[in-house]
């Protein structure tokens, strides 16, 4: 079983976040290299670390998206106080904001066994698990990455954004999945570039605001289910 560190940033900028996210990527990297030129008795574990965080206002575009899917020019943003960021992430635009939980593990996938691909199934299997915690059926769509209701349905929306970067199998950025988050953000944007589909928070499928610490354990023990692990506070 592996340890993680988990760590709760409360409300963070997201540039902020950005930055803790690429130090600890490096400090794992570094230790891999490290390793490498070291006899296998003298080799280090490299450390995992899980943080939440819920964000101020912002979009935040993937590397390959497309900046016509941002609604808002900068005078808007700035006039609505919204942040806007171009990341080195996966995926297109995508909104955070307070009431959404954002998680970001920070992991050495070669401890877990796990390829890119087999990792992004296993945080859609995360956030499944969690949501079912609190009657919500959701699902994947083959077509899309991230978590969905009504998948193959006119009514089909996501409920949680996932965008990834990986590198010498160490990841980053993560998963957003609306909790109480205000959807009026979403008006702004093309959400992960997909124009036909909607998105959907658990408060709105469920009709009533939703505890984002309940939420949060939940989550965590779905994580840690998944991933075979445990964690140091």
């Amino acid at each position: 079983m592996k340890t993680l560190q988990f760590l709760d940033l409360g409300l963070s900028e997201y540039g902020i976040t950005w930055d803790k996210q690429e130090s600890l990527m490096k400090e794992i990297i570094d230790l891999k290299l490290l390793n490498q030129s070291l006899a296998e008795p003298e080799r280090t574990v490299t450390p995992g670390y899980l943080l939440f965080v819920e964000h101020p206002p912002v979009y935040t575009l993937g590397k390959s998206g497309e900046t016509h899917n941002l609604l808002l020019n900068s005078a808007q943003l700035a006039d609505k106080q919204i942040s806007f960021y171009k990341t080195n992430r996966g995926g297109d635009i995508t909104f955070h904001g307070p009431g959404q939980l954002v998680g970001y593990p920070i992991l050495d996938l070669e401890n877990f066994a796990m390829g890119l691909r087999q990792y992004i199934y296993s945080i859609e299997e995360v956030i499944i698990h969690a949501l079912a915690q609190f009657g919500i059926t959701s699902s994947r769509d083959p077509q899309a990455t991230g978590v969905w209701l009504d998948v193959g349905e006119p009514t089909a929306r996501k409920i949680c954004a996932i965008g990834v970067k990986s590198s010498r199998h160490v990841t980053m950025h993560g998963f957003a999945l609306n909790v109480n988050t205000d959807m009026d953000y979403y008006r702004y944007i093309h959400p992960c570039g997909i124009i036909d589909k909607g998105v959907t928070s658990m408060a709105k499928e469920l009709g009533k605001t939703v505890s984002m610490e309940e939420v949060k354990k939940g989550v965590l023990a779905a994580f840690l289910e998944i991933f075979d692990a445990k964690v140091n506070f």
